[in-house]
C-alpha cells in the first residue's frame, strides 16, 4: 500500500480522514485510486484539488466507518466498497460498529489492490450471477467479546459461495481471532488475509474455471472435481500431509485444489502489496532498489516474475529479522517451495492476462461468463 500526500505536503495514509498537519478533510477517491484532501462546497458536495466533485459515502457521513467518496454524478449513496456489503450488524451498536469498521477497513485495502490490478469488480445488484458481495454475520455474544458462543445460535462459517463472501464478525475481535489461530495451529491469521483468500475463490470462478487456462490450472493445482466436503473433512481430521511444505504454500492449501488456489492467490496479493509499500518507502534489498508493485499498468509488468519473486523473498527475510529484533512473530512466516513458486507465477500470469489493463474490458468478462452459463443451461 502506497502513501499519499496532502495538498499541504504532509504524508497521509490510506485510513486517514483528516490531515494531522493542516486539519483538512481527507478521503479516498475510488475513481482516481488515491487519497486526497477535499473541501466542502455546500449541499453535501466536496471538491478535490483537481476540481472533481464528490459526496461522502453514507457510512462515512453517518457512522464514520468509511473514508471513501462517491463521484457526485453517481446516484448511489454508498461508495464502491460499501455497496458491496450485502449484510452487516447494527452500526448503532458501538461494539459491533467497531468490528464492522475493522472488517470494512480490511475490505477497502483488498479492493485497492484489486482495482490496481485491473481486476473486474461488479456488485450483485449489477450482476446477480457473477457479482461480488460481502456478508458480515455473528454467532457470538457481543457482550463477552465473542469468546463464548451464544446458545442455540446458528454457526457462521467464513467462506465463499457463488460470489458471496461471508465473514464471521468474531474475526474482527483480536482476542477471538488469535485464539482461533492457535486452535487451528495456523502461522498467520488476519482480517486482510481472510479477504484475500476468499476473494481468490471468486476470481478462480471468474477468470479460470471453464477458460483456456483451466487445463494449466489442473496440471499445477490438481483436479478440483474431487469431493470438496470429503477432502476438507479428511484435512480437519488428519491435518496436512507430512511433506506439505514440499508441495504447498501452506498446510491448508493441501486440503483441496480450490483451497490451494485461494491460498496462493492470497499470498500473491501479500507479495505485491508488500513490494509496493517497500518501494514507496525507498527500501533497498541487497543493493537493489525495490521497484513499484507489479501492477499491469506499471513498468514492473514487464519484469520477469522470477525477479519479482526473488526481491520479495529477500525482502521478507529482512522483515522477519526485524520482527525478531522486536521480539514479535515473523511478518511472513512461510518458506516457498518450488511448486508454490510455480503456482504463484501462474496466478501472476492469470491476473496479467485477464486484467482490464491488458485490453480486456471488465464488462466483457462478466458478459462472457453469463453467456457461458446460458449456453450450458440450454445444452
Amino acid at each position: 500500500m502506497q502513501t499519499f500526500h496532502c495538498v499541504c505536503g504532509n504524508t497521509i495514509f490510506f485510513k486517514n480522514t483528516r490531515c494531522e498537519s493542516c486539519q483538512r478533510r481527507l478521503a479516498f477517491l475510488p475513481d482516481q485510486r488515491r487519497m486526497s484532501a477535499v473541501e466542502s462546497v455546500g449541499g453535501g458536495r466536496w471538491k478535490s484539488p483537481d476540481g472533481a466533485l464528490y459526496r461522502r459515502c453514507r457510512n462515512y457521513r453517518r457512522h464514520d466507518i468509511c473514508n471513501w467518496m462517491v463521484p457526485a454524478a453517481e446516484s448511489d449513496p454508498y461508495c464502491l466498497s460499501c455497496r458491496l456489503t450485502e449484510q452487516a450488524p447494527d452500526l448503532n451498536d458501538p461494539r459491533q460498529s467497531l468490528y464492522v469498521y475493522r472488517l470494512e477497513s480490511a475490505k477497502r485495502h483488498l479492493l485497492y489492490t484489486i482495482l490496481q490490478l485491473g481486476l473486474p469488480v461488479r456488485t450483485k445488484a449489477d450482476d446477480p450471477d457473477w457479482g461480488l458481495a460481502f456478508r458480515f454475520e455473528t454467532d457470538r455474544d457481543p457482550d463477552t467479546e465473542f469468546v463464548h458462543p451464544v446458545e442455540d445460535a446458528e454457526t457462521v462459517w467464513t467462506g465463499h459461495a457463488n460470489g458471496t463472501i461471508t465473514i464471521n464478525l468474531a474475526e474482527a475481535d483480536h482476542v477471538a481471532r488469535e485464539r482461533m489461530r492457535v486452535q487451528m495451529k495456523e502461522r498467520y491469521r488476519t482480517l486482510l488475509g481472510h479477504f484475500r483468500h476468499e476473494v481468490g475463490h471468486y476470481y478462480w470462478a471468474l477468470l479460470v474455471d471453464g477458460t483456456d487456462l483451466h487445463a494449466s490450472y489442473r496440471e499445477l493445482f490438481g483436479d478440483e472435481r474431487q469431493d470438496y466436503g470429503k477432502t476438507l473433512a479428511r484435512y480437519y481430521k488428519r491435518g496436512a500431509p507430512r511433506d506439505w511444505n514440499n508441495r504447498f504454500i501452506s498446510p491448508y492449501a493441501s486440503s483441496h485444489p480450490w483451497e490451494d488456489w485461494a491460498e496462493t492467490f492470497a499470498h500473491y496479493l501479500h507479495m505485491i502489496d508488500t513490494l509496493g509499500t517497500a518501494n514507496d518507502f525507498g527500501f533497498v534489498v541487497q543493493g537493489r532498489q525495490i521497484p513499484p508493485a507489479p501492477y499491469p499498468d506499471t513498468v514492473l509488468a514487464e519484469v520477469p516474475f522470477d525477479e519479482i519473486l526473488d526481491l520479495f523473498i529477500h525482502l521478507s527475510i529482512g522483515l522477519n529479522a526485524i520482527s525478531r529484533s522486536m521480539g514479535v512473530a515473523d511478518l511472513y512466516p512461510f518458506v516457498l517451495c518450488q511448486p508454490a513458486k510455480d503456482k504463484l507465477r501462474f496466478v501472476h500470469e492469470v491476473i496479467h492476462a485477464r486484467s482490464s489493463h491488458r485490453g480486456v474490458d471488465q464488462m466483457s468478462l462478466f458478459d462472457a461468463r453469463n453467456a457461458l452459463d446460458k449456453a450450458v443451461a440450454e445444452a
